[in-house]
């Protein structure tokens, strides 16, 4: 940029020192006739200017590059607890998930010693069940042989 703008000075003081007399008299502010024309100090002033514009171009250039850098500046460092943000979401999401993990193994852990305490339960009650069955069979047994006893005591008694 301030190459250009360099360049465009020389060419505009080389416009000004090389062009016609016819052209140069429509470019330039006539002053009053009780002025005499200094063309040595006309473009003196002319230079003086044009180096108060290139530096207040530069001073401009750069103040828009400060700017730059402390808007990079800032957006790096939002970047960078954005960053940091997405790594703490991460491992608290990895956390929640291992947790979630564990306690769906406990319940599963959980699940099965249900269902085997369930089994047992069952296999029992169908064991109770065989010797209720059992048990009434011989309180059968047990009540005919009574009644047996009972009508051979009243036989030989009576």
């Amino acid at each position: 940029m301030a190459f250009r703008v360099n360049q465009q000075l020389r060419d505009d003081i080389w416009d000004y020192r090389f062009k016609s007399e016819a052209a140069e008299d429509e470019n330039v502010l006539k002053l009053a006739p009780s002025v005499p024309r200094d063309r040595g100090a006309t473009a003196l002033n002319l230079v003086q200017q044009a180096a108060d514009i290139f530096n207040d171009m530069e001073n401009k250039a750069r103040e828009t590059e400060a700017r730059a850098q402390s808007i990079c500046e800032s957006l790096t460092g939002m970047l960078k607890i954005a960053e940091l943000q997405r790594d703490a979401s991460e491992r608290a999401r990895r956390e929640v998930v291992n947790e979630l993990n564990g306690k769906l193994q406990e319940v599963a852990k959980a699940l099965q010693q249900a269902q085997s305490r369930l089994t047992i339960a069952e296999d029992r009650a169908v064991a109770a069940e065989f010797r209720a069955q059992s048990a009434e069979v011989q309180l059968h047994k047990a009540n005919r042989e009574l009644a047996a006893v009972e009508e051979a005591i009243r036989t030989r008694l009576l």
